[in-house]
């Protein structure tokens, strides 16, 4: 009898110091998902964050490359430095939901939900910045067509137009990248969500 006490209470020993590895894993587990977690935030806080300086950098730039050396209108910089600053201003409020300091330690429901918000943005931003962008690229060729008059070939507007090709491909390249990080944290979340 006194053989089996023993073995019952070494038997509990075990089970306790098995629960409590088991517990400093799942705690070991929970840090590194959060600290991927947030590492993937950052990143899409840096990109936003120099989306917005090229935005705000624009504006003086346009003027001097298109007003003053190109002969583009006043009003197509006025037009543009508008476009710019919105750009920027949508880019900081959706950046908002990246910044908040306690994010990854607070509850990973409203983590989440923060996150499928900046995702939704960022997609529905493309229904305004799509139209936006051939509109004003039309303006674009208009302006460098006005400029150049009779001129065979029009190399402002030539160069203007593979400068948009090559913006389009870089800007829906960084686009699916940055969706594809808001997918990987909202799987994680959710992952750490279901085995709670």
């Amino acid at each position: 009898m006194n053989n089996e006490n023993f073995e019952l209470e070494n038997m509990r020993q075990q089970m306790n110091t098995l629960k409590q590895k088991l517990e400093k894993q799942e705690i070991v587990n929970d840090h590194m998902i959060r600290q991927s977690m947030k590492k993937t935030a950052s990143t899409i806080s840096r990109r936003y964050n120099v989306i917005m300086v090229l935005a705000i950098l624009m504006v003086p730039y346009f003027y001097w490359v298109c007003v003053k050396s190109a002969g583009f209108s006043i009003a197509f910089w006025i037009g543009t430095s508008i476009f710019m600053l919105v750009c920027a201003g949508a880019t900081y409020y959706n950046s908002r939901n990246l910044t908040d300091v306690n994010m990854m330690s607070s509850n990973l429901v409203e983590v989440r939900r923060k996150m499928a918000r900046a995702k939704k943005f960022d997609v529905d931003w493309l229904f305004f910045g799509i139209p936006a962008v051939i509109l004003w690229f039309g303006w674009f060729c208009y302006e460098s067509y006005q400029i150049a008059g009779n001129l065979e070939p029009n190399w402002l507007m030539y160069g203007g137009i593979g400068g948009g090709i090559i913006g389009a491909i870089a800007g829906f390249k960084m686009h699916f990248q940055t969706q594809h990080q808001y997918q990987e944290i909202i799987d994680q979340i959710e992952d750490i969500t279901a085995e709670a």
